[in-house]
């Protein structure tokens, strides 16, 4: 994981604005809560924020959003199925190095992850829809609340609802990061530098959920989008 600084040269600035002006128009904010790429029977993103309204702390304190925040603004709460926060999109760029994800690309890049795949390797953040959770701390640990890598994770963006796993581990005061692939999926600007949604992500990680092979994408998918529909009560 890397840790973005808040502070961005103006070019870098640029950038970002211009990238969240060119999100498709399904990405778009529209008030119906329908993504235009779900099907009927999909869980939206209005139904999903429903039952994140309000908020049963269960971390100790707060978490910052990047390593350059004054305040420590965002907790982790919980449901009895769920835990979730509502933070920024910092973009995680590591593990297998590919055309996207490398030490050009992102001057923070490690060639490594928190968890690995199947096969003993990183796990491609460019291509896997994966989250990064907190390391474990003072303020949380991720483990005592049913989670861990292969874990599934719904993660909401405006009207767009997108499934992961837990990938990868950060500092244990900070939140708000998912991969390259997760990203991209949710139309935001993946660009490990510049790209990034600096707020109005909310992640949920369903407990006792994990997935085998923790590369699946597919499965990911399927098991996410029935855990959505017990979490909304459908």
């Amino acid at each position: 994981m890397r840790t973005r600084m808040l502070a961005l040269t103006s070019a870098a600035c640029g950038a970002a604005l211009l990238g969240a002006a060119a999100l498709p128009a399904s990405a778009s904010a529209s008030g119906s809560g329908q993504d235009a790429d779900a099907g009927p029977d999909e869980v939206t993103a209005a139904e999903l924020l429903a039952e994140v309204r309000g908020c049963s702390r269960i971390s100790k304190g707060k978490y910052r959003t990047d390593s350059g925040s004054a305040k420590a603004t965002v907790p982790v709460c919980g449901t009895r199925d769920a835990v979730f926060w509502k933070a920024d999109m910092d973009i995680d760029c590591d593990g297998r190095k590919t055309r996207a994800c490398n030490r050009k690309t992102d001057p923070y890049f490690l060639p490594e992850t928190a968890f690995q795949s199947s096969r003993g390797e990183p796990l491609d953040s460019a291509a896997l829809p994966h989250v990064v959770v907190p390391g474990p701390g003072k303020v949380w640990d991720y483990r005592k609340s049913g989670l861990t890598g292969g874990s599934v994770v719904a993660v909401v963006y405006r009207d767009r609802v997108r499934y992961g796993v837990i990938g990868d581990t950060g500092p244990t005061g900070i939140i708000g990061e998912a991969s390259y692939a997760m990203a991209k999926a949710l139309g935001i600007d993946p660009d490990p530098s510049t790209g990034g949604a600096e707020s109005g992500v909310t992640y949920i990680a369903f407990k006792d959920s994990r997935i085998s092979p923790i590369e699946s994408r597919a499965r990911a998918q399927s098991r996410g989008a029935a855990l959505a529909r017990e979490f909304v009560g459908r």
